[in-house]
């Protein structure tokens, strides 16, 4: 009679509410995601760790967007509130997790920017293990901090108000961009340098004992944004992909430092049947570039570098050096009011999904995301995943989630991480 009651569906409905309800606020976090400090003025966020099958375990970051901030000197900033995002690392179908997402709002406010603050974002792909994605996460944007201190207003940033910014000549504007330009470059720069000198096992000076090939072929990819109340400033290096969904449409903020697929040219003559097998890079500018160095592109399960490496441009390897050089490619994009949303992520996801169907897939997500805590209540059953068997925190968690979950069901089978950022003023 006993067993019978314990079985009852009322009984079977109520644990499966308080599993549910303890997946959602566990406290426990795993190693591999660990919680990130928001810098400032102590506007914190909530992280949610999924759970699920197949070992399938994530993250999802919700920053409310009622939460606004005022750094000393600058403007009110009550315009430019901290962005609603969410985020998803899992590692799929691959055995090794060498993924890593970093989310720092209000990480600083500096001349460069009026005063006014800065949000940062970031993902990094990791091959030949997990240290290099690791030591970007924790570094990168220490470092970036650390050399927008040390640069002065120039006449963009110093003008004194929205009026004026607006008639800032040409040369002012080309000036910011080179600042910016030079920062990013000095950041990943530095941030490389520690790799290249870093083992696995954390020692730095490689005095540990650890076979040199640990460190040597280790490396990452690392594509960040820093979002301004007027601009989003994106600084990539590897095959990890920013993409901003402005207007339904896909507008990529970066371009992959990888070489496509090669093109087969079958050849018959009356001997004889030749194959020839022809290199048709998606970036010339990178084969010339490693070609002027001395270096090969050769096709060794698709085309890589020396024959190890498939992408021109990553954090590490530094036995690829100078070939596989760390320096960014930084791009400029004015913000614009028919911005939707901006999704970075590892090529786990790009490979098996165009930035068309991601941000189509994106967009539908944030349809109707103006969240209040009584629509959050309301729809809180609406948002369960039972897979994962979790709440939502918010639209853009439940995006990255179903891209991620996309991406799985097309197969995917590299470490898959994404962030989604909810770009819409209101």
């Amino acid at each position: 009679m006993t067993s019978d009651d314990d079985d009852s569906p009322e009984k079977c409905r109520e644990r499966r509410r308080r599993r549910i309800e303890m997946r959602r606020m566990a406290s426990v976090v795993p190693s591999s995601f660990p919680t990130e400090n928001v810098n400032g003025n102590g506007n914190g966020r909530e992280n949610v760790y999924f759970y699920g099958e197949n070992g399938i375990k994530g993250a999802g970051t919700e920053n409310s967007v009622e939460v606004q901030s005022s750094p000393t000197g600058g403007e009110n900033n009550s315009s430019f509130p901290v962005p609603v995002f969410g985020s998803m690392s899992v590692s799929g179908r691959s055995r090794e997790m060498e993924d890593a997402i970093s989310v720092r709002t209000n990480f600083c406010s500096t001349e460069i920017n009026r005063r006014q603050p800065l949000h940062f974002f970031g993902v990094f792909d990791g091959h030949g293990g997990s240290h290099v994605a690791m030591l970007c996460r924790e570094r990168m944007h220490v470092y970036l901090e650390e050399e927008l201190k040390r640069v002065k207003a120039t006449d963009k940033t110093s003008s004194g108000n929205s009026h004026d910014r607006k008639e800032v000549s040409e040369e002012g504007d080309e000036a910011w961009k080179e600042e910016w330009e030079r920062v990013m470059h000095r950041s990943f720069s530095r941030v490389d340098e520690a790799a290249t000198n870093t083992c696995a096992c954390g020692s730095v000076g490689h005095n540990c004992g650890c076979h040199p090939v640990v460190v040597a072929l280790a490396g990452s990819t690392a594509v960040i944004a820093v979002l301004t109340a007027d601009h989003i400033i994106v600084a990539n290096c590897g095959d990890s992909r920013a993409v901003l969904c402005r207007g339904g449409k896909a507008i990529p903020l970066s371009d992959d430092h990888k070489f496509v697929y090669c093109k087969f040219v079958k050849l018959k003559s009356w001997v004889c049947q030749m194959v020839f097998l022809l290199l048709q890079p998606d970036r010339e500018d990178e084969l010339e570039r490693i070609k002027g160095l001395g270096g090969r592109v050769i096709h060794l399960n698709g085309a890589r570098v020396e024959g190890i490496l498939a992408m021109s441009r990553a954090i590490g390897d530094k036995y690829l050096k100078p070939y596989v050089t760390a320096e960014p490619e930084v791009s400029f994009t004015k913000r614009d009011p028919e911005d939707q949303c901006l999704i970075i992520a590892s090529d786990g996801l790009w490979d098996v999904l165009s930035n068309d169907l991601a941000c189509e897939v994106a967009s539908r997500c944030l349809q109707d995301g103006n969240h209040t805590n009584v629509q959050r209540n309301q729809s809180a059953e609406s948002q369960r995943d039972d897979q994962l068997g979790a709440l939502y925190p918010s639209r853009s968690a439940s995006a990255a989630a179903l891209l991620t979950r996309l991406a799985l069901a097309r197969k995917s089978e590299d470490n898959i991480s994404v962030i989604v950022v909810d770009l819409r003023r209101n």
